[in-house]
């Protein structure tokens, strides 16, 4: 087995797993793959997770992924890539990493190049530059004005509509109070960098730099 967190020194020690279980604490990123290949199954049992990018990576390289269902793990891949446990549990897990050997004895999981195409035409960074780009330029459309936005919100919802007005309310008068207590002009602008050097895009911070 070869496991990447270090958490687990103590219980190697304990079972005495020193040549079955390896600990490589970090990983350079340019060394992932060359790791990942030498695995038969990849095991995440993240307790929090919004989407992994450690199973996309898992799967590219040809590796049936175990993991705890937990964020947003059940939307990265279909059930056919993907065993998600029951339960956070071991005894679940175990379970699962059990069943996906089985799977694989019989002939039931994907090859390593069937993974990788599939997964190449689920993801790629030219299609995630695209769809950044489409939010972007959503978020730069000219909007609504505020006031014709809350009467929008009333009309639709008085009730919603009302706490609507009362937070805007508050959080316009707290942005009031902080721009008193410490207005914009004493406020150090972070210049933008770029490859090619520091390019800065309006006045200069209070450094001169």
């Amino acid at each position: 087995a070869v496991v990447s967190t270090q958490s687990t020194g103590e219980l190697r020690e304990q079972h005495r797993l020193h040549e079955r279980v390896i600990l490589l604490g970090n990983v350079e990123q340019s060394k992932v793959r060359d790791v990942l290949v030498q695995g038969h199954v990849f095991l995440n049992t993240s307790l929090t997770e919004a989407f992994c990018m450690a199973i996309v990576e898992a799967v590219s390289c040809g590796l049936p992924v175990v993991s705890t269902a937990v964020g947003g793990i059940s939307e990265v891949f279909p059930a056919d890539f993907v065993y998600l446990a029951a339960e956070t549990t071991p005894d679940s897990l175990t379970t699962g990493i059990l069943e996906t050997i089985e799977r694989m004895d019989r002939g039931e999981v994907m090859t390593v190049g069937e993974m990788h195409e599939r997964v190449t035409a689920m993801y790629s960074w030219s299609d995630v530059t695209r769809r950044t780009e489409q939010v972007y330029r959503e978020c730069s459309k000219p909007k609504q004005p505020l006031t014709s936005r809350l009467d929008l919100q009333w009309s639709r919802a008085p009730v919603a509509g009302t706490l609507y007005y009362i937070c805007y309310a508050i959080s316009y008068l707290i942005f009031v109070i902080t721009s008193w207590l410490q207005p914009e002009h004493t406020i150090e602008v972070v210049p933008c960098r770029y490859e090619d050097g520091i390019v800065e895009k309006g006045r200069p911070n209070r450094l001169g730099r």
